[in-house]
C-alpha cells in the first residue's frame, strides 16, 4: 500500500509500554508514563511510520500516548493535537488490578464480560460509549485530510478496538474478534468503494502493496 493509494487512510498506533503493561494490570485511564524501553519503542515504530509521511497527527491526552505521539512529532514536524475522547476505557474499580485479581473480585462481572455481554467494567464505561466519544474525533480530523491523506491516531488498544469495530460497521459483539495490538503496533483503515476496510491489524512493518484480485 503506497503513498499514491486512492483515498484517505488512518493508522491506530497503539502507545509504548509501561510498567503496568509488564504486571498486567488493567490502565484504562490511570496516567501512566511509558518506560524506557516503551519510549525506544515509540522511537523505532516513529521512524517506520514517518515513511507513511502522514499530514495529520491526533493522540490521547494520556501520558503514555501523548509520550509516543511526540515521538513521531519530532521525525515529521507535525504538530499533535491532544483530545480526552481518545483516551482509554474508565474502568472504575478495576483500574490498577492484575487481571488475577479482577476474576477473583469480580467473577460474576468478569464472567459476563468474558462472554461477549455489554458490561460495565468496574462501574465505568460501556464499550459502546468509549465508541462514542473516540470515533467522532477520528472523522473530524479525517475530513481535515487531503484528498489522499494519512492520519495517524496515538491512543490505546482497547479503544482502538471500539473505533475499528465501529468503523467497520460492526456489531459490538463482534469487536473482540480484533486480537490486541502489541505495543506500539498499529492497525490501518483504508477508505474503499464501500467504506472503510482494514488493511493492517497489530503491524509492526510498513503496509505492503496488495497485488493480485483484490487491488
Amino acid at each position: 500500500m503506497s503513498r499514491e493509494a486512492r483515498g484517505p487512510r488512518i493508522v491506530f498506533w497503539r502507545h509504548g509500554q509501561t510498567s503496568w503493561n509488564l504486571e498486567s494490570r488493567f490502565q484504562g485511564t490511570t496516567d501512566i508514563e511509558l518506560t524506557g524501553q516503551g519510549v525506544l519503542q515509540a522511537q523505532r515504530a516513529a521512524r517506520l511510520l514517518s515513511g507513511l509521511r502522514p499530514d495529520l497527527l491526533i493522540s490521547s491526552d494520556l501520558k503514555r500516548a501523548r509520550r509516543t505521539a511526540e515521538e513521531l512529532a519530532a521525525v515529521t514536524g507535525l504538530d499533535v493535537q491532544h483530545h480526552e475522547g481518545l483516551r482509554e476505557t474508565y474502568a472504575g474499580s478495576w483500574q490498577g488490578l492484575t487481571n488475577a485479581e479482577i476474576r477473583e473480585r469480580f467473577p460474576e462481572e468478569y464472567a459476563a464480560w468474558a462472554q461477549g455481554e455489554p458490561v460495565r467494567r468496574g462501574g465505568g464505561e460501556l464499550s459502546t460509549e468509549v465508541a462514542d466519544r473516540a470515533v467522532p474525533v477520528v472523522l473530524e480530523a479525517t475530513a481535515k485530510l487531503p484528498e489522499h491523506g494519512t492520519l495517524v491516531v496515538v491512543s490505546h488498544g482497547g479503544t482502538i478496538r471500539t473505533m475499528l469495530g465501529r468503523l467497520l460497521g460492526l456489531e459490538p459483539a463482534l469487536w473482540e474478534c480484533f486480537g490486541g495490538l502489541s505495543n506500539c503496533c498499529w492497525s490501518v483503515l483504508g477508505r474503499g468503494a464501500r467504506g472503510w476496510r482494514l488493511l493492517e491489524h497489530n503491524a509492526g512493518t510498513l503496509p505492503q502493496p496488495v497485488i493480485g484480485d483484490d487491488t
